[in-house]
């Protein structure tokens, strides 16, 4: 498996694999799949503000799995700030796809300068991505509870926060 930074030929791989999660998961809150054109625009907005959009290729070429760090919110004061969103085909779960993605998002956004990576987990029943940021050094920073409405059902969000190179010990120059 490699990790490497998205182009425009895997727009149909990734926007499959989000329509997946957007239908049947509560990982994301959105509930209509967006359009290819739409998932192009998202990934060419990332990279162009100099964030990474990855994605985890097999020995054959077929698309895993991806994610991405952007920023966590637009003001200023946040600017050392990212969140990370990772997703992986549904038949191949478990199987270290998304931790080899968060890892490298990692690796990018310390590279970068970020010094807080959050993320912003849909569902407390997530066990898989709870546990996958867990097996990276995320620690829970907080639960909101009922936040969101999906599948008839209620939906908490679980934040999760790890600090990346000297994280708050000091000041970045």
């Amino acid at each position: 498996m490699q990790v490497r930074d998205a182009v425009p030929g895997d727009i149909p791989a990734i926007t499959a694999i989000y329509a997946h999660h957007v239908r049947h998961g509560t990982g994301t809150f959105e509930e209509e799949p967006p359009a290819e054109a739409d998932m192009a625009a998202r990934v060419a907005k990332v990279q162009a503000e100099g964030f990474a959009w990855l994605v985890a290729e097999d020995e054959a070429g077929q698309i895993l799995g991806y994610g991405y760090f952007a920023p966590f919110r637009p003001r200023s004061a946040y600017r050392f700030t990212a969140e990370n969103s990772v997703y992986v085909r549904d038949d191949i779960r478990g199987q270290g796809v998304g931790k080899a993605v968060v890892a490298e998002l990692l690796r990018r956004a310390e590279a970068k300068g970020i010094r807080q990576m959050v993320a912003v987990i849909g569902d407390s029943e997530n066990v898989g991505s709870i546990g996958l940021h867990l097996s990276l050094g995320f620690r829970q920073a907080g639960v909101l509870k009922a936040v969101g409405m999906k599948f008839g059902r209620w939906v908490d969000v679980v934040q999760m926060q790890k600090a990346l190179g000297e994280g708050e010990r000091t000041l970045p120059p």
